[in-house]
């Protein structure tokens, strides 16, 4: 009886491994196919996530997770390669992104121009026949290169022409040639699409470089050291450019001085402390007065306001006393004064 007892129990723990695909819910979850979203509106059983958190919420998983792999096995399925595919219905709910969608890709300088005119593309041919071979070759690839080496067998050296020139090579250098401008032009297209500032090119050879193109690039060249050039030795006779190379570096801003110099580090701070310690405040000697005179008026005025009123004094313009009235006893006596005043109170 314990052998079979524990055949049993080890067999229930085998079944126990597989759950059951179907999956009851009080609530019905809301399924989106599309972005492989399901949305769980049941609420969680208080009581079991208290007892044993970990295995509640991993069997909740399973059994959300079982939901969306059977709303998967509903929709039409193909095989391809081996496996069985299904194809995705289009999503229904929206998420939020991080980052903008990307446009469509800017057309280049050569597409642009070819739509204007009407230009169309031509598919070429991954063969054409060669007269001079007798075969048929690649249009392009490596072995069109070779095609080429056996056509070329031997070139013809021109009259005004050295005749130790090796015209071989000569020819692979204008292949190369060819191939930089092309390269050249195609980040060009990659900068105008992306509407970024390219500084000017330093030097495009003899024939395509003039004076002002050289002047820049020698001046780019000694402001990209860390003291911007300061300690860059100068040709005899060059010109600098006007700020030309300070605003090739940094487009759209000034590079600012080197703070590095000649002179030892004691004694720029020394330099620096007794600037500091040198400079006196400037003194404004007339706004000083005026500033003087107001406080000692303002000092007179608060005296006066406290100072207390003399005993039979009269208030008003008649408190104060007459200068130049005409005394009593002489009737006859003019006051000091203008001519034609007499008897006039004088200030």
């Amino acid at each position: 009886m314990d052998v079979v007892k524990a055949v049993l129990e080890k067999h229930q723990k085998e079944l126990d491994k597989y759950k059951p695909i179907t999956v009851e819910k009080h609530l019905e979850c809301r399924i989106d196919v599309g972005t492989l979203l399901i949305t769980d509106p049941n609420d969680f059983d208080d009581r079991q996530l208290a007892n044993n958190k970990e295995e509640y919420l991993a069997a909740l998983t399973r059994e959300n997770t079982q939901l969306l792999v059977n709303a998967i096995w509903e929709l039409p399925t193909e095989r391809v390669d081996e496996s069985i595919v299904a194809k995705l219905p289009e999503p229904t709910t929206v998420l939020p992104r991080l980052r903008k969608p990307p446009g469509p890709r800017p057309l280049t300088k050569w597409e642009k121009f070819a739509k204007e005119k009407g230009i169309t593309k031509k598919k070429k041919d991954k063969k054409t026949y060669d007269d001079v071979l007798d075969k048929w070759v690649p249009t392009y690839g490596f072995k069109r290169a070779e095609a080429e080496k056996d056509k070329d067998w031997v070139l013809e050296v021109p009259q005004n022409a050295d005749p130790n020139t090796d015209m071989f090579q000569k020819k692979m250098d204008l292949r190369n040639e060819k191939v930089a401008k092309n390269e050249i032009q195609r980040m060009r297209n990659i900068v105008r699409a992306k509407k970024i500032d390219m500084p000017r090119s330093g030097y495009l050879g003899p024939e395509a470089a003039s004076s002002n193109q050289l002047l820049t690039a020698v001046t780019v060249a000694k402001s990209s050291t860390a003291s911007v050039g300061k300690f860059q030795s100068k040709l005899p006779k060059e010109k600098e450019a006007r700020g030309l190379g300070v605003k090739e570096l940094i487009p759209g801003g000034k590079r600012k001085a080197s703070h590095i110099t000649a002179q030892p580090e004691r004694e720029a701070n020394l330099d620096l402390i007794k600037s500091v310690l040198s400079k006196k405040p400037k003194i404004d000697v007339d706004k000083a007065i005026s500033l003087q005179k107001q406080d000692e008026r303002i000092e007179r005025e608060a005296e006066g306001a406290n100072r207390p009123a003399k005993k039979g004094g009269k208030k008003g313009k008649g408190s104060r006393k007459a200068v130049g009235k005409k005394p009593k006893g002489h009737q006859g006596q003019r006051a000091p004064g203008k001519k034609g005043q007499t008897g006039r109170k004088r200030r």
